[in-house]
Order: C-alpha cells, then structure tokens, then sequence
C-alpha cells in the first residue's frame, strides 16, 4: 500500500482537475480553471485560517467542487452529489483516511447555493462561503456563462448574474461577507 504525502495528493487533484478544466469536452470553458477554481481554493484557504477549519480538507474539497460536471456535463445539474462521489473514488485511490474523505465529501455535497444543505462544520462553511466568493469576485465568469454558455439576451443575462450574485452572497458566512462586501455592491451597481 502507497503512503502520499498531502502535497502529493493536492499536486495531483490540482493536475487532474486542471486539465478536466482544459479538455475540449468540458462545457464550460478553460476560465472554469482561471476564473473560478483558483479563487475558490484561494478564498477557502484564507476562509480556513480565519475560522480554524482543516486547511488540507478545505483544499482537496474546493479543488473537487465542481469537478463532476467539469468531467461531464451530463452530472452538472446534480454535480455536487456526483462530485463526492468523485471525490471518494479519487481519495481513496491515494489511501487517504476514511474520516478526511467523508469531510471532503460533505463539502463538496453543501457548497451550492441553489440547493440547500445544512453546512454543519468550519470547512463546509468555507468551502460553500469560497464558491459564492469567487462568484463575486470574477463576474466576468458570470457574465460569459449568461451570454456565451446559456445564450441569453442583454436584459435576461444581467438578470441571470444578478440573482446568481445574492444567491451567493446569502450562502456567505459573515467573515467571508465582509472581504467581498465591496466587490459584491459595486456588481450590483453595474448590473442594474
């Protein structure tokens, strides 16, 4: 049996997961890497030391979120269920302990704002409160999912970005509140 270092295993979910982010098959484009992972896991990692959350955890779990519709389209509507799926075959391949990936898998199964599912511990809290800050803060993203990826019209894609933008600032945890306050208002402002 293969003992992994946790670096081993981050660098190797990182890879995995940037290059599903890259292929041609993936429906929404290689920003899903540039523009919203990163800022997950940078978000949830600074999420993590301010609420005292396993940063490890936190890490593999917003490098996995999203991964199961990144993979196929076809899982993207129920992706946060996929995706802990994903994220046990995945861990349990590097022998990782039982109990981390069942906390892996909780944050990836809460982090949605469209559906709710109690968050019942410091790394959900972060992992779901770091989606909905990359959310905010790269409305780029949004804006190219409303028009180019769901094809809507001028009015209809500032309406899309608009209620996507408070579903996640409601799914935000006070601390995270208050880093992308501004950045959260000035969207607003821009998209009336």
């Amino acid at each position: 049996m293969n003992t992994y270092s946790k670096e081993q295993i981050i660098n190797s979910i990182e890879t995995l997961v940037r290059d599903a982010c890259m292929r041609k098959t993936n429906a929404f484009g290689q920003g899903i890497w540039t523009h919203h992972i990163v800022f997950v896991v940078k978000y949830s990692k600074m999420l993590a030391q301010m609420l005292g959350a396993d940063q490890e955890i936190v890490e593999i779990a917003s490098l996995l979120h999203d991964y199961a519709g990144i993979k196929d389209f076809a899982c993207s509507e129920e992706h946060h269920i996929h995706g802990a799926q994903e994220a046990e075959t995945i861990l349990k391949a590097f022998n990782y302990p039982d109990d981390k990936i069942e906390k892996v898998k909780q944050c990836v199964l809460s982090h949605r704002g469209s559906v709710v599912i109690q968050k019942n511990s410091p790394e959900e809290i972060c992992v779901a409160s770091a989606d909905a800050m990359a959310h905010i803060d790269q409305i780029a993203s949004l804006l190219y999912a409303a028009f180019n990826e769901r094809g809507k019209s001028i009015e209809d894609g500032k309406t899309w970005v608009r209620e996507k933008l408070k579903r996640s600032w409601n799914k935000l945890c006070p601390e995270a509140q208050d880093i992308v306050k501004h950045k959260y208002e000035c969207a607003l402002e821009i998209l009336k």
